[in-house]
């Protein structure tokens, strides 16, 4: 194998552009290349690449580079920073050697040498060239070196990657004059709401922390704002606020124009423009990302955290931006307008297709004891009717008490209580109080024994393979062990989950957490506790994960997918053949229950 990494230089802003507008840039060129050959010495220069298996952190940026002058598939290659992820630590090269406690680690001067040589202006002398070269040999000698200090990725993991780069090379088209229509209509309004947030409160900045004392002075009922314990107008609040009958309108007016500032939404046309130079966005998909779960994460326009609102008829709101036409509530239309200006090229469409409740599916059936919630989606019935019914008894199920019941069924599975039930009410626009909250969740683990021994039996699973070195402990369809470093968890597919560094401390386990940057001084990475509802969230989501994965390697032509849902471009109708690979369980998941939802459209929506 080839161990590699390069240095370049560009006009092109790769933070602001992204690796695949970078890479194709016409002043982008490689100022040095470092490799080693298995365990050799580093060397400089293009290496002569045979039929080596190239590894780089963050390898498509490499690949990209290369592929100005080589053809190498994207098979030829294996990224040493999806591996860092796929054992639960950090993406970085510099965090990773500091997270392992590797003794080789990446080079902290190389920052500065990067803003002299690499972005304009560029300063580039031999002394500094020398300088760069040995900041990347050192790169190539801790990628390396960490690399082997940690599991390597599986062949299934591997091959999962390289469907992920795949979708990622294809990426998906955006409307131009949509997302620069939408950046006119955000910046007027915006200027307009900072206007009128000035006049109603006689506060400059609708950003001020002055503004959240204006809201704190006229708010009748005080704890709707506290927030761990400090006064907060972040989105929650704004929320509750917003739904609470006790506050004046004068405010709700204030608070809404404050939400509406705050939609992050609206910025992505902005991202869209800088990063789709060439009509399609690229690179959106950062392979398990998800460090718990090792479900993709996104970069760049971040789809995964796109608004699921959506324009009830697109086409005609897109041809009234177009001819610059009034807006009705101009944040909200330009929120629901974000998923419709990702398209289908002319010829094609894009068929989306999502999974049935897959996350409440996955718990029933990796507890082993929830057949009966499996045997409603085998009949074909509503499992949110279903639960409603058995927290309401003899009660007629309205749409109301069915809403009550979705949302025990999501806020409940993983173990939560009373304020996780309110917080996912809150998201369905339900407001109960404290009472209602608990009585809900009281009834709910009293209908569903079968989840309350799960997140028991799996607290006894791991808390024993704790106690336990190298000897596995099950819980439904799981197995914990713990080889004196890290808790793994192997699931039902035989994917490895990991809780690095993981030790009992006050009857409580806890482990280093890579999501939490420390301060470069600190010593030790933050820590987090694991729980069982914490741990019956991160097996079903990785899970769930497991069947996306297998669905992508049979699907071809995919250009988002989120979780749950799978968006195909092409011509031709393949719906049969999409709802076959994706509700035809895995041979690991037999018994499974899978049903998918599937529309065909031009534009991107819900």
């Amino acid at each position: 194998m080839i161990w590699l990494d390069l240095e370049t230089r560009s006009e092109c802003d790769l933070k602001l552009h992204g690796a695949y507008n970078y890479a194709e840039h016409p002043t982008t060129e490689i100022l040095c290349c470092c490799y080693a050959i298995d365990d050799g010495e580093v060397r400089e220069g293009i290496p002569d690449f045979g039929d080596h298996q190239i590894r780089a952190h963050n390898a498509a940026f490499e690949r990209l580079i290369l592929n100005k002058t080589h053809n190498l598939p994207i098979e030829r290659f294996y990224c040493t920073a999806a591996q860092a992820r796929a054992n639960a630590m950090p993406g970085s090269l510099e965090d990773v050697g500091r997270f392992t406690g590797s003794g080789m680690r990446k080079s902290r001067t190389g920052a500065a040498l990067i803003r002299k040589m690499c972005v304009p202006p560029f300063q580039h002398t031999p002394e500094l060239l020398a300088e760069l070269t040995e900041y990347c040999a050192q790169d190539v000698r801790a990628m390396r070196s960490i690399s082997k200090s940690m599991r390597p990725l599986s062949g299934e993991e591997l091959a999962d990657y390289h469907v992920n780069e795949h979708i990622n090379d294809r990426g998906v088209l955006y409307d131009h004059e949509l997302a620069v229509s939408a950046q006119r209509y955000a910046a007027a309004e915006t200027t307009e709401i900072q206007a009128r947030v000035r006049g109603a409160t006689g506060i400059d900045s609708p950003r001020s922390p002055k503004l959240r004392g204006w809201v704190w002075d006229r708010v009748p009922d005080k704890s709707i704002m506290m927030v761990d314990d400090k006064v907060s107008l972040d989105k929650s609040v704004r929320a509750k606020l917003l739904a609470s009958a006790d506050v004046s309108s004068g405010v709700l007016d204030v608070v809404q124009m404050v939400d509406d500032l705050a939609m992050s939404s609206v910025s992505k046309f902005a991202r869209m423009t800088e990063l789709g130079q060439g009509g399609r966005i690229r690179g959106s998909f950062v392979f398990s990302g998800g460090s718990a779960t090792g479900r993709a994460s996104s970069y760049g326009l971040q789809v995964h955290n796109f608004s699921r609102a959506c324009d009830d008829d697109p086409e005609v709101t897109a041809e009234l931006m177009a001819n610059g036409g009034p807006l009705p509530g101009v944040m909200k239309t330009l929120r629901g307008m974000l998923r419709p200006a990702l398209i289908a090229a002319p010829g094609n469409n894009l068929i989306v297709a999502d999974w049935s409740s897959i996350e409440a599916r996955m718990n029933a059936w990796l507890s082993t004891n929830g057949e009966h919630v499996l045997d409603v989606y085998r009949a074909g019935e509503d499992l949110y009717v279903s639960e409603a019914a058995k927290l309401f008894p003899n009660v007629p199920i309205t749409k109301a008490l069915r809403q009550i019941g979705k949302v025990a069924v999501l806020a409940c599975g993983y173990g939560g209580g009373a304020n996780a039930f309110a917080s996912m009410g809150r998201v369905y626009g339900m407001t109960v109080s404290d009472l209602q909250a608990k009585e809900v969740v009281r009834r709910w683990r009293g209908a569903n024994q079968w989840a309350v021994k799960y997140w028991s039996d799996l607290e006894t699973a791991y808390m024993g393979a704790l106690r336990d070195p190298n000897v596995p402990k099950s819980a439904g369809r799981v197995h914990y062990m713990y080889d004196g470093a890290h808790l793994w968890c192997c699931l039902p597919s035989g994917r490895i989950i990991c809780y690095p560094f993981a030790r009992k401390k006050d009857d409580d386990i806890w482990y280093a957490k890579a999501a939490w940057k420390p301060s470069a001084a600190a010593s030790e990475w933050p820590r987090a506790k694991l729980w069982k509802g914490l741990a019956c969230e991160n097996i079903c989501q990785a899970a769930a994960n497991d069947v996306l994965r297998h669905a992508l390697r049979l699907i071809p032509d995919v250009v988002l997918h989120v979780h749950d849902e799978i968006v195909v471009e092409c011509a031709d109708d393949r719906t049969e053949g999409i709802r076959r690979a994706m509700c035809t369980p895995p041979k690991w998941a037999e018994g499974l229950p899978l049903e998918v939802s599937i529309k065909t459209m031009r534009r991107y929506g819900k």
